[in-house]
């Protein structure tokens, strides 16, 4: 799955892969970025390397005053 963001200024950006339970599975981005358009893929991996099921997931982008939370389906 390919998420992209667009930041307008240079911050710290988080963006982490959650559960339908609300349980994080992984954290893809957790640095600081200039100001531009960013693609990140999850691979369908959890953050020690687990192959996720098929489901309902959430992905949550955090940066400087922002905050968003989008809901994603991954299929095998």
């Amino acid at each position: 799955t390919e998420i992209a963001y667009e930041i307008p200024t240079n911050s710290h950006v988080v963006l982490t892969i959650f559960n339908a339970l609300g349980q994080r599975v992984n954290a893809l981005v957790d640095k600081e970025q200039s100001a531009g358009r960013y693609q990140v893929t999850w691979d369908g991996l959890s953050g020690s390397g687990a192959r996720m099921s098929s489901g309902v997931y959430f992905y949550h982008i955090q940066a400087e005053g922002f905050n968003k939370t989008m809901k994603m389906i991954m299929m095998k």
